[in-house]
């Protein structure tokens, strides 16, 4: 897992949890990670339509008002 899961947990309970399992978290962790990993892929096919091979905010923006 590429995102840590006490930020994740954080989050949760920000969000008014008073407890959080562990399986919760994993959960959230794995759907993060396969949004991310979506909305990174179409990112990076704006920046090489705009024939660049940097991604930019703006390809990161684009791609996720896609989603």
């Amino acid at each position: 897992m590429a995102i840590p899961k006490a930020p994740v947990n954080r989050i949760i309970k920000e969000a008014g949890a008073e407890r959080v399992s562990a399986d919760a978290v994993e959960a959230l962790v794995a759907y993060l990670e396969e949004d991310a990993a979506a909305v990174s892929k179409k990112a990076i096919e704006y920046a090489k339509i705009a024939k660049r091979q940097t991604v930019k905010a703006d390809d990161i923006k684009l791609a996720i008002k896609d989603e």
